[in-house]
């Protein structure tokens, strides 16, 4: 089992021929970037790695934010064999073989296995359920990675053996760190290339790279090939960086994590009266390759449960902006979305409908099939005339303000239930004083009857 940084992830004569990504991967902390909520001095889980002594865990965050590599350092500070599968390409079969490899090489040197399994939500739940006795006895320390959410992916069994901590995107200044180590290291980094890159340049690669360490890393290596020497030097210029990063998108799943994360912000953006902030992540979204109708969608949907009859006009503007989408494209339509957001953002917020139809539907669940009352029954018959269907029943418009005071539309168990409170907030506030003078209109009704 090598002890030396240099042995446990030697690339050999062919160091030159691997990515750039993969030959920068660190084997110890010190040239590990981001993290430092996890990896910060006292930190559990640093306290626990440098201990030499790691539990099993599972780390879930996008890509390229260093998940593999520090599954290689836990197997590192531990003097453990590292051992890796993937998900997407292993089965039972390499599982086993797996499991059969830590148990061989713990017999002939005493020594553990760190068991890294990539994309780990993708193994259903019998293979997720093999790996429980052999992280129960020991046989190795359980390193998953994924980029989905463990509590929606990941079976509650493998959960409660397993710790779980979330890796986050790195920062600029992260990213900026990284870089410059890549530039100047010329044991495995490009130090010996002597690269001139402006740091204006620097900055837009970064921009680029939207967090992912790997993605850095990846645009600056096909820089490198496009570099022109001159005067000792190999001149990364902006014309080669503008042409590497074209096409570069943003984080973006469609149906993943950072779909719902995104849609979430743009929705409460719009719930919170944030034109600002509903324009930012709409365009987030649409700039890394949302449909715009899903945010047209999301709009109507906001405009029946965050806004609902405080502004009516949320609803129609929604529509109509999705209809103008769908008539010119999405050069002009895609503006005519964000004006609804805006309006959407700004409009008066009620959740008052929403509130009293769940109401509504809690108890129509709860009560049964109470009996419609017999005066609101209608009688096309003779004989359900005779039965007294629609009896007593006061047609609105013949009454006085077309209010039939005191009459009861609910059935006789529940007649007293109020579902909508509007509130007091844009034209809910004239809905209100309409439902304030009606109730004294049947207070009135009762008084006079009794």
């Amino acid at each position: 089992m090598p002890n030396k940084e240099e042995d446990l992830f030697s690339t050999g004569d062919n160091k030159s021929n691997k990515p750039l990504a993969d030959r920068m991967r660190p084997v110890s902390l010190q040239h590990y970037y981001g993290q430092t909520h996890l990896l910060g001095e006292g930190k559990p889980l640093r306290v626990a790695l440098e201990s030499g002594n790691p539990h099993s865990m599972i780390f879930w965050g996008p890509p390229g934010v260093g998940k593999t590599t520090l599954a290689r350092i836990i197997a590192y500070y531990a003097k453990a064999q590292f051992l890796s599968i993937s998900a997407v390409l292993s089965g039972v079969k390499e599982i086993r073989q797996s499991i059969e490899q830590a148990q061989q090489h713990y017999q002939v040197f005493q020594q553990k296995t760190v068991l890294f399994v990539d994309e780990v939500h993708r193994f259903n739940k019998s293979q997720q359920d093999a790996f429980l006795p052999y992280i129960e006895d020991g046989t190795f320390v359980f390193v998953g990675a994924t980029t989905e959410n463990p509590s929606f992916e990941l079976n509650n069994a493998l959960l409660s053996r397993a710790r779980v901590y979330c890796l986050k995107t790195l920062s600029q200044d992260e990213l900026s760190a990284l870089l410059d180590f890549a530039l100047s290291d010329k044991k495995q980094g490009l130090g010996e290339k002597k690269l001139f890159i402006t740091e204006e340049d620097k900055n837009y690669l970064i921009l680029s790279a939207d967090g992912d360490a790997r993605k850095l890393l990846n645009l600056l290596e096909i820089a490198i090939d496009l570099a022109e020497p001159e005067d000792g030097k190999n001149i990364i210029s902006t014309e080669v960086i503008t042409q590497v990063t074209s096409g570069s998108s943003r984080r973006f799943d469609k149906g993943g994590d950072i779909f719902y994360e995104q849609i979430s912000a743009f929705h409460k953006s719009v719930r919170g009266s944030s034109a600002d902030g509903a324009l930012y992540w709409m365009s987030r979204m649409i700039e890394a390759g949302c449909a715009p109708l899903t945010i047209a969608r999301r709009l109507l949907a906001i405009a029946s449960e965050d806004i609902g009859n405080a502004d009516p006009r949320a609803m129609q503007v929604a529509l109509n902006a999705w209809d103008a989408f769908e008539r010119l494209g999405p050069k002009e339509g895609n503006r005519a979305i964000a004006q609804a957001a805006i309006y959407c953002a700004l409009a008066p917020k009620s959740n008052a409908v929403y509130s009293a139809f769940n109401q509504a539907m809690d108890c129509a669940k709860e009560s049964g099939s109470l009996d419609v009352p017999i005066h609101l029954r209608n009688a096309p018959t003779q004989l359900l005339k005779s039965m007294q269907y629609g009896q007593d029943y006061r047609y609105s418009h013949n009454e006085p303000e077309a209010y039939s005071a005191g009459q009861s539309y609910l059935p006789d168990e529940i007649k007293e239930t109020r579902f909508y409170y509007p509130e007091a907030r844009g034209l809910e506030i004239k809905l209100k004083e309409k439902m304030d003078y009606l109730k004294k209109l049947d207070e009135k009704s009762f008084e006079d009857n009794d």
